[in-house]
């Protein structure tokens, strides 16, 4: 029993170190290729890498490319048509005096050029909590870790508050939660003109930011009930941060979902509906696009294998001290 106690703690705290550290790796990267986009000036194409806590730019272009690159998307686009000019115009100011190509924007002017959203509209809730929910999966697997029922009941009820003051302090006294609408707001301003709608958009923001935060601190307190009176409850704590990879990947397609079929009439070019590729290699008109899982999906993964690996051994021992 003490052998396989100690396996389990050492298998969660690699789990645990894993997660943390997947918060700060790329997850996934998607990238497009064309024919009038040549590997000179975009040599990875127009790569992107998606994080837990946003989108960042996958290009490694040298400066010469990164100005052929805004001269290839304004000779695209056309800077004749005024619906294109705040995106060139902000393009030209990333690219003056920039080592590298802004690849994130770079795919927010193709994605305008078919009607789509800005790739900043994605996730606007979950990317700037998403730190309060990886505090939140890190408790439980402390909690998971410890053998013994008191303390574990301790370290839930002590972290879990910890990681609500820290929410509570960071979203509202710092002002974190309105400086981040705006910031949506601005951004999505950037790539069409229509504040009414982009108020609209931003006001849903700070509500269902509220009520996730709400329902963080509920889940919270119904954790530590459900660990203190059921006593199976526990391999909950290692059950679901070890689904991560099931939760980003489910996540992560809902939204291209919604960012295929969510397509406006201010597009240069009419597109029907489609799905974006979540896995592997898709065509989008004159586009290749490559969607891939990244060295941070790997840790999820790593986490996933040993968070399994333990649930499985605390769920032996629970049953053989029921049986005893």
């Amino acid at each position: 029993m003490q052998a396989q106690n100690k396996l389990v703690t050492g298998l969660t705290l690699i789990a645990l170190v894993a997660i943390v550290a997947a918060y700060f790796s790329p997850i996934w990267w998607v990238s497009l290729t064309a024919p009038n986009y040549p590997p000179d000036a975009f040599p990875d194409g127009i790569r992107i890498h998606f994080h837990f806590d946003g989108v960042y730019n996958g290009c490694k272009a040298a400066r010469k490319g990164s100005q052929q690159a805004a001269e290839i998307i304004e000779k695209d686009l056309g800077h004749e048509d005024e619906r294109f000019n705040p995106i060139l115009d902000k393009q030209r100011d990333l690219n003056k005096g920039a080592e590298g190509l802004d690849c994130v924007h770079e795919m927010n002017t193709i994605n305008h050029y078919v009607g789509m959203f800005p790739i900043a509209t994605g996730a606007p809730v979950e990317k700037p909590l998403a730190k309060f929910f990886f505090g939140f999966f890190a408790v439980m697997l402390l909690g998971f870790a410890c053998t013994r029922p008191k303390l574990r009941l301790a370290i839930l009820a002590g972290g879990f508050a910890a990681v609500a003051g820290w929410a509570v302090v960071d979203q509202y006294v710092m002002g974190n939660l309105a400086t981040h609408v705006k910031a949506y707001m601005d951004e999505t301003g950037t790539f069409f003109n229509e504040p009414e709608k982009i108020k609209v958009w931003g006001d849903n923001v700070k509500m269902i930011s509220n009520i996730v935060i709400a329902g963080l601190i509920a889940a919270m307190a119904v954790v530590v009930l459900g660990v203190w009176k059921i006593r199976q409850f526990e391999l909950l704590l290692a059950l679901v941060p070890g689904l991560l990879p099931l939760f980003f990947v489910i996540e992560y397609a809902a939204w291209l979902w919604f960012f295929g079929h969510n397509l406006h009439p201010w597009g240069a070019f009419t597109v029907k509906p489609f799905m974006p590729t979540v896995f592997g290699e898709g065509k989008v008109a004159q586009f290749s696009t490559f969607s891939y899982p990244y060295w941070g999906f790997g840790l999820l993964m790593l986490a996933f294998v040993c968070l399994m690996l333990a649930l499985l051994m605390r769920r032996k021992q629970l049953r053989e001290q029921a049986e005893g």
